[in-house]
């Protein structure tokens, strides 16, 4: 890698916008071959999923989603038994932010591909989930290929993981500033001015790139923005507490469900490679009545932005996405969270406004204005992204006072959610892992640093008989150790291998733990803010 600053970062910009076009045809790529299986199952690839559904005999809205169900479990057993999905569950979001985290941007080339056939799979057959999320999960995959195959050091590999995440994002929504700035807020998590330009480049290229192939239009119809009025913006207000609400019940489900279904499924000795078929009958049972809920439901989410559904059918059409989407994760699935969270938000808020619009009459702007508010409210308070999903509706709709509406709205649901669940969901989905990411740099760095990093080895001379009842393993943590050193007074522990006979290969002092802490620290310190 060249040597000069200057040269070092046109080196990062020309990196990102390789990556945008590779992750801008990947998101495509990834979109088409939903809509393909699409079109095999249920005989149109078009996005009007819901429409086609209805015209289908009851059994075949069963018929299909099981038999997607099992191609899905004969997918996750192959990654089980290749180690590519040994927790036989697909990659997401927080599996970036983990590897961002934890992994210095690693992230398995086929766990990746595997994850994105699976999503594919289960949404071309018809379960409720999204696909925005296993498109980040893509465009990681293949930033980190493209690291690893460039052997870039760990901090330039976090920036190319930016670029992909943000060339996904801007592909999928045409929004190349919230593609930008969702890669920083949710998954680097800080705004490094060194990071920003490749990261730009990255989601320009990948939003040029889809619109020249998808053209201007976005993933769902938006109404014109009416006029807005003073009483909207108290009532913007009011709507992000009650999407904060939905947000919480949302999340808790999500999070709550699969550890709920494999407890039982371990109960009644069911492998968690097999659930996916009994999951898909499921969704395709509730699809009979609400064929709305199939999918990632962009055209439902178009007709709830339009006004068209009644108080009581957005009501119920709440409460059927939420059971369908925690069905399809809850059963190992594939597909992702962003999706129903616009769906919930975009029903809520036309269910907001017809309500307002009931008890003060002309004084309030119309449903869709609401709906537009609420789809930003709710998938800003789910990600934890408060920014990102304000300029997407900014750049969905080009209306600067639904933008503004929609960041007061998003602002109190973020605030009021994160409150009570403490943290956003990608984050919950780590802390059920044990990682805590939200403490800051000093706890990854006590969670990540090994023992073996600092650790001095045993000289050819020095011998290994000495009391060993108190000791490390070279893979033991820093905060393991330092916790360790701390309760006993220890000044020096030994260090153990824990493979054939466990001897001793060196000694962990309490110094060298102190500098290793404090050198990444200083590290950790200068990526976030340089």
């Amino acid at each position: 890698m060249p040597g000069q600053p200057l040269a070092a970062q046109a080196y990062l910009w020309l990196l990102g916008a390789v990556v945008g076009v590779v992750v801008g045809f990947a998101t495509l790529g990834f979109r088409q071959a939903i809509l393909s299986i699409q079109g095999l199952t249920f005989g149109d690839s078009h996005e009007r999923l819901a429409s086609i559904a209805g015209a289908l005999p009851p059994y075949l809205l069963i018929l299909i989603p099981f038999t997607g169900g099992c191609v899905v479990s004969l997918l996750l057993l192959f990654g089980q038994k290749r180690g590519l999905l040994p927790e036989t569950r697909t990659h997401g979001v927080a599996e970036v932010i983990e590897a961002r985290a934890l992994d210095n941007a690693r992230i398995k080339p086929g766990t990746g591909l595997l994850s994105a056939l699976i999503t594919a799979v289960t949404l071309g057959t018809g379960g409720s989930a999204g696909r925005e999320g296993p498109a980040v999960h893509i465009g990681a995959s293949l930033a980190a290929m493209v690291s690893g195959a460039l052997h870039l050091e760990p901090r330039d590999a976090r920036t190319l993981l930016a670029c992909g995440v943000a060339a996904a994002v801007a592909a999928s929504f045409n929004a190349p500033l919230a593609g930008m700035l969702f890669a920083l807020e949710v998954v680097l998590g800080h705004y490094a001015l060194r990071v920003m330009a490749p990261t730009a480049v990255a989601a320009t290229v990948g939003a040029v790139i889809a619109r020249e192939v998808l053209g201007a239009q976005p993933a769902f119809l938006l109404p014109a923005v009416p006029n807005v009025s003073l009483v909207d913006f108290p009532a913007a207000i009011f709507l992000g507490v009650i999407c904060a609400a939905l947000a919480i019940v949302y999340s808790r489900f999500v999070l709550a469900g699969p550890s709920f279904v494999e407890t039982r499924a371990k109960r009644l000795k069911i492998p968690l490679w097999a659930l996916p078929p009994l999951g898909g009958a499921l969704v395709g049972s509730i699809a009979i009545f609400m064929p709305e809920i199939l999918g990632v439901g962009y055209e439902a989410t178009s007709r709830a932005l339009s006004g068209q559904f009644a108080i009581l059918t957005l009501l119920a059409l709440i409460g059927a996405k939420i059971l369908a989407t925690t069905i399809t994760l809850s059963f190992r699935l594939g597909g992702g969270i962003f999706s129903p969270s616009l769906f919930l938000g975009a029903m809520a808020g036309s269910t907001f406004g017809l309500m307002a619009t009931l008890v003060f009459g002309a004084d309030v702007t119309s449903s869709q204005f609401f709906a537009i508010i609420g789809m930003g409210a709710m998938s800003g308070a789910v990600l934890g992204a408060p920014i990102s999903t304000t300029l997407i509706v900014f750049e969905l709709t080009g209306s600067y006072e639904a933008s503004i509406a929609t960041l007061l709205a998003v602002s109190i649901a973020t605030a009021f959610s994160q409150s009570v669940l403490g943290g956003n969901i990608f984050h919950k989905q780590i802390e059920e892992r044990g990682l805590y990411l939200r403490e800051g740099p000093q706890r990854i760095i006590l969670q990540t640093v090994r023992v073996r990093e600092f650790m001095v080895p045993l000289s050819k001379h020095e011998t290994t008989q000495e009391p060993t009842e108190t000791h490390l393993f070279e893979d033991d943590t820093l905060g393991r150790a330092m916790g360790q050193m701390e309760a006993e007074d220890l000044d020096r522990i030994p260090v153990r291998t824990r493979v054939g006979e466990q001897k001793i290969i060196g000694h962990a002092n309490r110094q060298d733990a102190l500098l290793a802490y404090n050198r990444r620290l200083i590290e950790e310190h200068e990526e976030r803010h340089t």
